[in-house]
Order: structure tokens, then C-alpha cells, then sequence
């Protein structure tokens, strides 16, 4: 059985294949497509909508529990995927 995750930007639940892990690095927001790198990670589906919530409600610093604003710049430039 495929560990289950939920998604920060819809809260819906998926397996973690379906998700992109991401993780905080000296406040810079960095996907982990490997799933590897240490520190606590937020899951995401690859996807436009989910990314434009997340970062609207600020999922990201909640889900990663840090307190300094955080650099998206990376994140938002990553080229989403239709949900499915």
C-alpha cells in the first residue's frame, strides 16, 4: 500500500506518487521531485490551481512551520500539469 498524503493547496488527500514534495532551504521554497531532501516537506498536486491556493492562503509556511516569509520565485516558475 502507497503512502497517502494531502495536498496544501486543495486538502485533498492522494497517493504520494500523485504529489510533488517541497521542502524549505534558507527560506527559498525548492521541489523536491526526488523526494530526498532532508527537513520537514509540504505535498502538492502538480498542478496551476493547486499551486494559486497554496501560496494565496499561505499553506506553505503553515505546512513547513516557518516563520520568515518565504522565496516562491522557484516554485512558481516550475511548469504545472493538468490534475489526474
Amino acid at each position: 500500500m502507497e503512502p497517502v498524503r494531502t495536498c496544501v493547496g486543495c486538502r485533498t488527500r492522494a497517493s504520494r506518487s500523485a504529489l510533488l514534495r517541497v521542502v524549505s532551504q534558507n527560506n527559498i521554497l525548492i521541489i523536491d521531485e526526488r523526494a530526498v531532501l532532508p527537513g520537514r516537506g509540504a505535498w502538492l498536486h502538480p498542478t496551476q490551481e493547486c499551486m494559486d491556493a497554496a501560496l494565496r492562503r499561505r499553506a506553505f509556511a503553515r505546512a513547513l512551520r516557518v516563520s520568515a516569509p518565504l522565496d516562491t520565485q522557484t516554485i512558481e516558475q516550475y511548469p504545472p500539469r493538468n490534475k489526474g
